[in-house]
C-alpha cells in the first residue's frame, strides 16, 4: 500500500500550469515545510516535501492556499527520474495529493503570518463562515446532539 498523510506549512504559493489540448487540466506543485518531532540542538527542524495536485485538486490549491498556511494532504509518493541538460540522471520524490484540506482556522493562518513577516501572505478571498466566532470556526448551536450520527 501506498499512502502517505502530510500537515506543514506551504512554503510558497502554489505553481499552477494547464496542460495544452482541448481539455486544459490544471497541475499545481507546492512544497510543504513538515515538522519533524525530534530537535537537534534544541532548534526544530523540518523537512520539505514536494506535492503535486491534479485537476479540481490543484484549481482549489491555486484559488484558495498560500504562502504559510498549514495544511493537511493525503496522495501517494511516487518516484521517477530524467537526464537533465548536464547528461546527468535526476532521481525525484513528490507526493501526488489525492485529498487536502486547511489545518487551522484561517484567523491562525493570519496570525502566524503576522507572527513570521518573511512568510506573511497576501490575504485570501475565501469567504468565511458567517456565523464564525473570533477562532474562525463556526459555532454549533445548542441541541444539535441529538442530530448528530456519533453520539
Amino acid at each position: 500500500m501506498n499512502k502517505v498523510i502530510l500537515m506543514g506549512r506551504l512554503t510558497r504559493d502554489p505553481e499552477v500550469r494547464y496542460s495544452a489540448g482541448e481539455n486544459a487540466l490544471a497541475i499545481a506543485r507546492y512544497t510543504l515545510a513538515v515538522d519533524r518531532r525530534f530537535r537537534r540542538d534544541g532548534e526544530a527542524t523540518a523537512d520539505f516535501i514536494s506535492c503535486v495536485a491534479f485537476g479540481r485538486t490543484a484549481e482549489f490549491a491555486e484559488k484558495y492556499f498560500r504562502q504559510g498556511i498549514r495544511i493537511v494532504v493525503s496522495g501517494r509518493i511516487q518516484t521517477g527520474s530524467y537526464t537533465n541538460r548536464e547528461g546527468q540522471k535526476v532521481y525525484t520524490t513528490e507526493v501526488v495529493v489525492e485529498e487536502q484540506e486547511f489545518a487551522e482556522s484561517k484567523s491562525a493562518s493570519d496570525s502566524y503570518a503576522a507572527s513570521r513577516p518573511q512568510m506573511s501572505a497576501p490575504a485570501s478571498s475565501m469567504p468565511g463562515p458567517s456565523a464564525a466566532s473570533a477562532d474562525g470556526f463556526m459555532n454549533i448551536p445548542d441541541g444539535i446532539d441529538e442530530e448528530l450520527p456519533f453520539n
